[in-house]
């Protein structure tokens, strides 16, 4: 199945401003979940899959800053567009060091926001998959619901955690062809230095160990340069 819509996690504490945002961002083709507090707005992370987060900065229990700060700790690639009201040089530093992909001050060109939130998403993840909308795949024996981050085969099912999802994802946007380093590690963990490229090898390891009933499939490392899922293996008896 394809889902044509990108999914958006919108923090905004402004009833109405919020309903207006929420119900344009759809009419412009974006599914969107609107959260009204910080803290809702991680619990809802937490709970579905998103392509880019708009956070408001000025927000109860939880302000954008905290909140993106978080999100950024568990999914160092999610892309994050800052909404505020606050125009001030130092917050919008504050912002960037937060993780921040770009800022817009209130009131703002909605057309603007749009042409912001799609220029982010084709910078963070328009690394030439065009699979970047499939939600769920299927190889082997196996069927995976990245909204869900569940794996399942006839015998039964596995909850992912966020990141053996994401990486399990882009083996399966990149099924038969190789998944090169780079793009994982910064599209996953952020950056591609030595210690991010470790972890990834241990959760190639997890995903081997979840795939490993099917013969039909496998994971191959190509030294130096990635791995590659392949589907439809012959092995000899």
């Amino acid at each position: 199945m394809i889902d044509i819509k990108r999914k958006i996690l919108l923090a905004e504490d402004d009833g109405g401003f919020g309903e207006l945002l929420k119900n344009y961002l759809e009419l412009n083709d974006f599914e969107v979940s609107w959260y009204t507090n910080g803290i809702e707005a991680f619990k809802g992370f937490h709970r579905y899959h998103f392509d880019i987060c708009l956070l408001d900065i000025m927000m109860p229990e939880m302000s954008g800053l905290e909140l993106a700060t978080e999100i950024k700790q568990i999914k160092p690639g999610m892309p994050l567009l800052f909404l505020t009201a606050k125009s001030l040089r130092e917050d919008m530093l504050t912002g960037y060091k937060c993780g921040a992909d770009d800022y817009i001050v209130k009131p703002f060109d909605s057309e603007l926001l749009i042409f912001k939130i799609n220029a982010v998403l084709k910078r963070t993840n328009g690394f030439g998959t065009g699979f970047s909308n499939v939600t769920e795949f299927a190889f082997g024996k196996y069927r995976l619901n990245t909204n869900l981050q569940l794996l399942t085969n006839p015998k039964g099912k596995r909850q992912l955690s966020p990141r053996e999802n994401d990486l399990l994802k882009l083996l399966c946007q990149y099924k038969n062809n190789l998944l090169p380093r780079d793009v994982a590690l910064k599209n996953i963990w952020g950056d591609d230095n030595y210690f991010s490229g470790r972890s990834m090898d241990v959760y190639i390891t997890k995903i081997r160990k979840y795939i490993r009933e099917d013969p039909s499939v496998e994971i191959i490392n190509i030294h130096g340069k990635g791995y590659r899922l392949n589907t439809n293996v012959i092995k000899s008896i």
